[in-house]
C-alpha cells in the first residue's frame, strides 16, 4: 500500500472524529505536520493535535506482518501543542483502522525518515474490539484504533502509553476491551491505574451501544430521519436510572438537539413508538419566555421510524420505566 495523498488522510482522521460523535474541523493547512483539528462534542471542546502517516508494508520478507510508519518532513524534536492533546498515528486505509503510537520514545529521533512499526495483525484486533493493545519487543505500546475509538484514544493517549508497559494493567486493559459489559477485577492497582481500566472499559460499552444502534437505525435519526453523520445513540431508561442497560431495545437513534430534548424530558417515547412532546415542560419553557421555534420543533414528532429488525426495537418495558423515571404522564 503506497502513501494515500494528504488530502485523503485528513479526510479519514476527520471521519474518524465524526464516527467518535464529535465535529472536528480542520484548523492547519493540509501537508502541515500536526495537523491541528478543532474538535467539539458533548461537554469537550479542545483541539487535537495530530502527527500521521499512512502505514504500509515494513519491507522485510520475514517480517510479513509488520507494518509501518515513516515520519518525514518533520524534524526532531516533535513540537508538542499546549492547547490540547498531541498524538502521532499511522492510518491503514484498506482496513480502516489507526494505529497509536508512544509520542514521547518517538518525539525526538536521529536525522532521516525514522520509522514505526506495528503488527497488522494486532491491528486487525480493533475492528472487533475498538481498542487493541501490543507490547513490542522494545516495551512500547502501539494501539490498535477503530475509528469509533479515535477520540478515546485521543484523549487518553498519554496515560494509556505510559501505564500500558505495565504487564498486569495492559492484561487488564485487554481484558477490558475484549468483555466491556463486564470490567476486570482490579487488585493491588494504583489509584491511576484503576481510573483508567475503568475508562476504557466504559468508553468501549459506550462505542460497542453506540454502534450497535446506529446501525439497527441505519445511520438515521428516529425522529427526523436525518443521516449526514449526525446521528447519537441515546439510551431510552437513561444510564444510571435502576434496570438500565446497554442493550439494542433500550437504545434509540436521534440527532443532537432531539436527543437532548428526550433526555432533558421535552419530548418522550410512548408504547405505540410515537415520539410526543411533553406539554407540562412546554408551558414551564413558555412561562419562562424561551419556547421560541417550539411549532419547527415539533413538525417531525409522530410515529418513529423504526428498525427492521423486530428484535432491535424499542422495549415497551423500557419505554414505560423511562417515563416513570422523568416523571412523565403519556398522552
Amino acid at each position: 500500500m503506497p502513501q494515500i495523498p494528504p488530502e485523503q488522510l485528513v479526510r479519514a482522521i476527520s471521519d474518524a472524529i465524526a464516527a467518535s460523535g464529535y465535529v472536528g474541523n480542520l484548523a492547519s493547512p493540509v501537508r502541515q505536520h500536526p495537523r491541528r483539528f478543532l474538535v467539539v462534542g458533548q461537554n469537550v471542546q479542545t483541539v487535537i493535535s495530530v502527527y500521521a502517516w499512512t502505514l504500509t508494508f515494513g519491507g522485510r520478507p520475514a517480517l510479513a506482518a509488520e507494518y509501518r510508519i515513516q515520519m518525514t518532513s518533520v524534524q526532531s524534536p516533535l513540537p508538542m501543542a499546549t492547547d490540547g492533546p498531541t498524538i502521532l498515528v499511522g492510518y491503514e486505509p484498506i482496513l480502516n483502522l489507526f494505529a497509536g503510537f508512544d509520542l514521547a520514545r518517538h518525539r525526538t529521533f536521529t536525522t532521516g525518515s525514522p520509522s514505526v512499526q506495528i503488527d497488522i495483525n494486532s491491528l486487525g484486533r480493533a475492528e472487533v474490539e475498538g481498542l487493541s493493545f501490543h507490547r513490542k519487543s522494545n516495551a512500547e505500546i502501539a494501539i490498535g484504533i477503530r475509528p469509533d475509538m479515535f477520540m478515546a484514544y485521543a484523549m487518553n493517549a498519554a496515560v494509556l502509553h505510559r501505564l500500558g508497559r505495565d504487564a498486569k494493567v495492559l492484561n487488564l486493559l485487554n481484558q477490558a476491551v475484549h468483555t466491556p459489559a463486564a470490567p476486570p477485577p482490579m487488585p493491588a492497582l494504583s489509584a491511576e491505574r484503576k481510573r483508567l481500566v475503568s475508562e476504557v472499559s466504559l468508553l468501549t460499552r459506550e462505542a460497542a451501544f453506540r454502534r450497535r444502534i446506529i446501525f439497527a437505525y441505519g445511520d438515521r435519526c428516529a425522529v427526523t430521519r436525518v443521516q449526514l453523520r449526525l446521528i447519537d445513540a441515546a439510551h431510552i431508561l437513561p444510564v444510571g436510572a435502576t434496570g438500565s442497560t446497554d442493550d439494542v431495545q433500550n437504545g434509540i437513534a436521534l440527532s443532537p438537539t432531539y436527543h437532548r430534548a428526550f433526555d432533558a424530558g421535552l419530548i418522550y417515547l410512548n408504547e405505540n413508538f410515537e415520539m410526543r412532546l411533553n406539554e407540562g415542560r412546554l408551558l414551564a419553557l413558555q412561562n419562562l419566555n424561551i419556547a421560541g421555534g417550539i411549532e419547527r420543533f415539533r413538525e417531525p414528532l409522530g410515529q418513529i421510524f423504526l428498525p427492521p429488525d423486530a428484535k432491535q426495537r424499542p422495549s415497551p418495558d423500557f419505554i414505560r420505566r423511562a417515563n416513570r423515571f422523568r416523571q412523565i404522564v403519556p398522552h
